[in-house]
């Protein structure tokens, strides 16, 4: 499989992992060695300010902390869009990437025009995601910019879906429990 970096793994119906039901996760990085991604709809109940406020200069501190995923929630990414792409640690798509995890590096961002903090990311090791996309847990849709910075993360795996259009759009209006249908 070729690399998905910057594709949207969009979690299908049947995925059971609690940790990916209904997810829409950013493939960061993809390569031999694994994968890193970012699941982007999973609002925590703390905000920033709360919860790393030397950020508050990067990222609006009454944001919430999303949970990026279930591999280090004690650590914080920033997924940004940079005005210089090159100035990112790793890029996602176009001007979309992580931002560098030294102190330093946050004070010296004055690139960055939007940021949004996670607690934790995603992570498989190598052949295991592309496992999984064989065997259709994900569902493959190139990323765009207002996926990674939407306003209603909670309303992005319906939203997305319903892009990608066809019986897509009928598997985002499949209710919770399709047995209650």
């Amino acid at each position: 499989m070729d690399s998905i970096r910057g594709q949207l793994l969009i979690a299908g119906p049947l995925l059971g992992d609690p940790n990916f039901w209904r997810t829409v996760v950013l493939i960061v990085e993809h390569n031999d060695d694994g994968a890193l991604g970012l699941v982007l709809n999973r609002p925590s109940e703390t905000t920033v300010g709360e919860a790393v406020p030397q950020l508050a200069e990067l990222v609006d501190p009454d944001d919430d902390v999303l949970v990026g995923g279930p591999v280090q929630q004690s650590g914080v990414i920033v997924l940004a869009e940079f005005e210089d792409p090159t100035e990112a640690a790793l890029i996602a798509f176009d001007d979309v990437g992580i931002l560098g995890t030294a102190p330093a590096l946050v004070e010296q961002a004055p690139g960055v025009r939007t940021a949004r903090a996670f607690a934790g990311h995603a992570g498989w090791g190598p052949g295991q995601l592309e496992g999984e996309v064989e065997r259709g847990d994900w569902i493959l849709e190139p990323a765009q910019h207002s996926d990674a910075f939407t306003p209603e993360p909670s309303e992005l795996w319906p939203s997305v879906l319903t892009r990608k259009g066809g019986s897509y759009a009928l598997i985002a209006r499949m209710p919770a429990d399709p047995s209650l249908n």
